[in-house]
């Protein structure tokens, strides 16, 4: 299974991490970033049309979108 939330299809990203060298910055270090995925199960009863295909089923979802699903059970 890859690292991507199945809800919001967010996954990762490529980020620079800059370094500060004699007053100038430089792109030293690639680095790959990965949304902070968890288990969830979404409930049947579900009403919100984006979580409808996902009810009543154990996925992967990024924080972001457990917090929603939380706010409008």
């Amino acid at each position: 299974m890859a690292k991507k939330c199945q809800i919001c299809e967010k996954k990762g990203m490529l980020v620079w991490r800059l370094l500060k060298l004699r007053g100038k910055y430089h792109p030293t270090i690639k680095k790959r970033k990965y949304p902070n995925l968890q288990w969830v199960r979404i409930p049947i009863d579900v009403k919100q049309k984006t979580y409808r295909k996902f009810a009543g089923k154990r996925i992967l979802a990024c924080t972001k979108c457990i917090k929603t699903l939380s706010k409008r059970k």
